[in-house]
């Protein structure tokens, strides 16, 4: 990866969904941290996931690899920074390899305007016994879209509706 590629994008530009699930806090906060939960919701439908890593704390890491239809892999890690139970998820994503090796989008067959790395910050909030959840990720919405990022997360939530019934 040699050229780094700047995004100014606002934050108001960037990706914010909120969807409120009707299941307690700590229900919804730990779908988000149990990577056996993760397996079941954690990718789009007709897509699987695996973690041949994952160590939700403050520091740890992830390695996770979405299967598509088509049977392409698209490989990604991240660092959380910030884990607050049952209240707030931060983590970053970077594109990678099989091993963990940060590649670039157009490397690994994506859109090549995708930046190197964003962070997602997900909020849990108490809603009457119900669970508000906010998600923002540092990517244009409008290229989040265009690549399916962003129709991906709905279709994320909606599994996860699904299994916190």
């Amino acid at each position: 990866m040699e050229n780094k590629k700047e995004h100014t994008t606002t934050e108001r530009d960037q990706v914010h969904i909120t969807r409120v699930f009707d299941a307690p806090r700590e229900l919804v906060f730990n779908a988000w941290i149990d990577p056996a939960q993760l397996l079941k919701w954690y990718a789009p439908t007709g897509c699987s996931i695996s973690f041949p890593r994952i160590d939700v704390k403050n520091g740890g890491t992830f390695l996770s690899c979405i299967v598509i239809p088509n049977g392409k892999e698209c490989w990604c890690t991240g660092t959380y920074r910030e884990v607050i139970y049952p209240e707030r998820i931060v983590h970053t994503m970077s594109v990678s390899d099989e091993n963990g090796n940060l590649i670039s989008a157009e490397e690994a067959g994506m859109d090549p305007e995708w930046p190197e790395e964003t962070t997602l910050t997900i909020t849990f909030e108490e809603l009457d016994g119900k669970t508000k959840l906010t998600l923002h990720q540092t990517v244009s919405e409008t290229l989040a879209k265009r690549t399916g990022a962003y129709p991906s997360w709905l279709i994320m939530f909606d599994r996860l509706t699904d299994l916190l019934k």
